[in-house]
């Protein structure tokens, strides 16, 4: 065996030894994918219908939240017992009379408003561009969709839910509390 093919192997070897728990971990799975296209659909309903099922954690990180119907339904699931926090934009809420953050600390719904991270590079902080939800510890939506009415009947956006992932949902959750720890 030539060193090329030795080499080939080895990288093939670790390639699967690092990849290996995360198969394992998805094996036994049946996670469920589901795409939303608006404005051909309306994607606020895939997340009402999950967020009327939430039983356990609500966990929302989303640029833009101007959505009526989507801010009710966080304030519904709080009434139901359900714990629930939201992280948007600090440059987006502040410029926005329309922004759910104010609607939803009166609700006593907690609220971070954030920006992105400025490195020393740059003069300024970038944006808290996330757009995510947690459901209870094993579904995701994520994409391009705002929590806003525009994202539904307007924009050209997409929606992706991923239903019965716990892996992945471990991990939104993870980048989520880095984001509600942050200090900016």
């Amino acid at each position: 065996m030539n060193a090329q093919n030795r080499k080939r192997r080895t990288v093939t070897g670790v390639t699967l030894f690092l990849f290996l728990p995360l198969l394992h971990a998805c094996a036994g799975a049946e996670m469920l994918v589901q795409a939303c296209f608006s404005p051909q659909e309306r994607c606020s309903v895939h997340i009402l219908r999950e967020l009327g099922k939430a039983k356990r954690e609500l966990l929302v990180a989303i640029y833009a939240f101007t959505h009526d119907e989507l801010a009710g339904a966080l304030v519904g699931a709080k009434k139901r017992g359900v714990p629930v926090r939201v992280i948007i934009d600090r440059e987006f809420d502040a410029a926005n009379e329309k922004s759910k953050g104010r609607f939803l600390e009166g609700e006593k719904i907690p609220v971070r408003r954030i920006s992105g991270i400025k490195t020393s590079m740059e003069r300024e902080a970038g944006l808290m561009h996330q757009k995510f939800v947690v459901i209870d510890r094993t579904v995701v939506f994520t994409g391009s969709y705002n929590w806003t009415r525009s994202a539904d009947r307007v924009n050209d956006e997409n929606l992706l839910m991923f239903r019965d992932a716990a892996t992945l949902a471990e991990a939104y959750r993870q980048a989520f509390f880095r984001l509600w720890e942050r200090k900016s």
